[in-house]
């Protein structure tokens, strides 16, 4: 099959069905339905299943198994490696696949390795994801913490789908929230050089800014006699440097990686603000009313306008948030995807309608809504960290459980449902644990390819592999064969969850056959196999798991 093997059976199923409707003459050829293809439940149905009978009905005026013969009179069964075809039910097409070719599937994932399941795009599109973003005054909490996970995983499964990917961080260093920081900072520089603590109403009592306080008092107690303005400044920089720094190291632990560190700064200085304004003033959305300066964003299907500078001359949060996306346009994304915490749901129509007012596509913005994550322990929920008594931080997260499981269980669900992360599960080591689970599946194959190695048996991608024939073996290769459109529709959907769904199918798929088969049997040939055959497996496991940044263990 060689590169057409890389697409899957499945692929290849849709393909020859959606071809052989096109042959048949039942509808017209741009009003064929998407055909589906399932693995049925059953395995006495085959391999693969479609409803695609039924979903032409009322298109073709037929009834489906009639739909169904006539698909079946026009499939071209070599072509899609497809060994029997059967109607079931109402017009359900059941397909038997050729098993020499299904176990092909080996050789593919060896020749390709880490770049098995990658895809290649005619037409990269470029597309921007913004995640985490949190305001450098305080530590990443665990919201930021399914924030990141998730961020950093579709942004993995896009670029291995042929996708231009950039991961973006959003650095909040303007508005009130840094100007209150680097008060917050003066109020502990003076408590530190003696004074009362004069801390502002809406200031940080974090022991951070305690301490930066104090290390500049110690450092630099010359800045108590700069102007005010001046220090104000010079705290606010020392202040968000000192913070991002901390965030950066929290980040880098967690796996997540950034290619920009975005500054709200920078949006200020560069005069994009005032452009961003002039565009959309040009194009009609700019209007005037009650002192202040209004964007029209009802004509984009928003409840109601919004303001962008108040009566006081000042803007509102949402000008420099307009401005950082008509950057991102500017610097030529064609998708612009953005990762919200559940508290920002009101403002995914304001900003989409800005775009438009740009004179952008607002379907160009994604966004998407992280819900929120309660965390579990002795079946009660845990709010406060034991170590400082205060929330839970990603930070503590890590200490409690690793990095493995962490980032496993942040992307398990959904990202528009509630989490319950349960931190004990997290930790056993057993079957019921995912990631454990899937880690062990790649351990226990490890450990039989060492075996094999001491046995003589060396991994020959020259040894035969149409001799498997056992049922658990074949199932195996079907649950391999299914990578490629896994990341293809994980991609398409930015549905994350979809990997570690699929890893832990995969490694179940393997414990199965591992406690139905022996791989180092007596018939040489067959050994010669199934080792190629669990190193395709193992290696398939890898790759999936490197997506999610979980690491694939040796040895457990």
């Amino acid at each position: 099959l060689g590169e057409d093997l890389i697409m899957n059976l499945k692929q290849q199923l849709k393909e020859a069905i959606e071809a052989a409707v096109k042959n048949s003459g039942l509808v017209e050829t741009e009003s064929i339905p998407e055909i589906k293809v399932e693995v049925p439940k059953d395995k006495n149905n085959g391999d693969f299943s479609t409803n695609a009978a039924m979903t032409l009905t009322k298109l073709a005026r037929k009834n489906p198994r009639e739909i169904a013969e006539t698909i079946i009179s026009n499939i071209d069964k070599d072509a899609a490696s497809i060994k029997e075809i059967s109607i079931a039910g109402p017009g359900f097409i059941n397909f038997k696949m050729d098993t020499a070719e299904l176990a092909n599937v080996i050789y593919t994932v060896l020749d390709k390795k880490e770049n098995y399941g990658r895809s290649t795009l005619e037409n990269k599109e470029k597309v921007l994801i913004e995640f985490v973003s949190a305001n450098p005054t305080g530590d990443l909490h665990i919201g930021h913490a399914r924030n990141a996970s998730v961020g950093a995983t579709l942004s993995n499964i896009l670029d291995f789908a042929g996708y231009d990917v950039t991961r973006e961080y959003y650095i909040n260093d303007a508005g009130n929230q840094i100007n209150n920081l680097a008060k917050s900072i003066e109020a502990r520089y003076f408590e530190a050089l003696g004074e009362p603590l004069n801390m502002p109403e809406d200031g940080y009592n974090g022991k951070d800014i305690k301490v930066i306080g104090e290390e500049l008092a110690a450092d630099h107690p010359e800045y108590k006699d700069l102007a005010e303005a001046e220090r104000i400044a010079k705290f606010r920089d020392l202040g968000v440097e000192y913070e991002m720094r901390k965030l950066k190291a929290d980040l880098e632990e967690f796996r997540i990686n950034f290619d920009n560190w975005f500054s709200e700064t920078s949006l200020y200085e560069s005069g994009e603000i005032d452009e961003a304004m002039k565009t959309m003033t040009d194009n009609g959305y700019v209007y005037s009313a009650d002192d202040a300066t209004w964007l029209r964003t009802t004509d984009f299907k928003d409840d109601k306008d919004r303001v962008l500078v108040k009566s006081d001359g000042t803007y509102t949060y949402l000008m420099p948030d307009i401005a950082y996306h008509f950057d991102k346009v500017e610097r030529g994304y064609d998708k612009l995807i953005n990762l919200f915490g559940a508290d920002h749901h009101g403002y995914i129509n304001r900003l989409k309608a800005s775009l438009g007012a740009l004179g952008q596509s607002p379907d160009k913005l994604e966004i998407q809504i992280m819900q929120l994550v309660r965390l579990l322990e002795n079946g009660e929920e845990v709010k406060m960290s034991k170590r400082t008594g205060k929330a839970v931080t990603l930070r503590d997260l890590i200490d409690m459980i690793g990095v493995d499981a962490a980032r496993y269980f942040m992307i398990m669900r959904s990202t528009d449902t509630h989490f319950d992360f349960d931190l004990d599960l997290a930790r056993s080591e057993s079957s019921d644990n995912p990631v454990y689970y899937a880690q062990y599946a790649h351990a226990r194959i490890c450990s039989i390819l060492r075996q094999a190695k001491e046995n003589g048996f060396e991994i020959d991608v020259e040894a035969p592999v149409d001799i498997i024939e056992n049922e658990q073996a074949l199932e195996l290769l079907k649950k391999e064969l299914e990578f490629p459109n896994i990341v293809r529709g994980a991609a398409e959907s930015r549905a994350t969850q979809r990997i570690p769904n699929y890893i832990h199918d995969l490694a179940a798929s393997f414990h199965k056959f591992y406690n139905a088969e022996k791989v180092l049997g007596e018939d040489a040939d067959k050994t010669r196999a199934y080792i190629l055959m669990i190193e395709a497996v193992r290696q398939t496991l890898e790759n999936a798991l490197k997506l999610i940044d979980v690491s694939a263990p040796e040895k457990m």
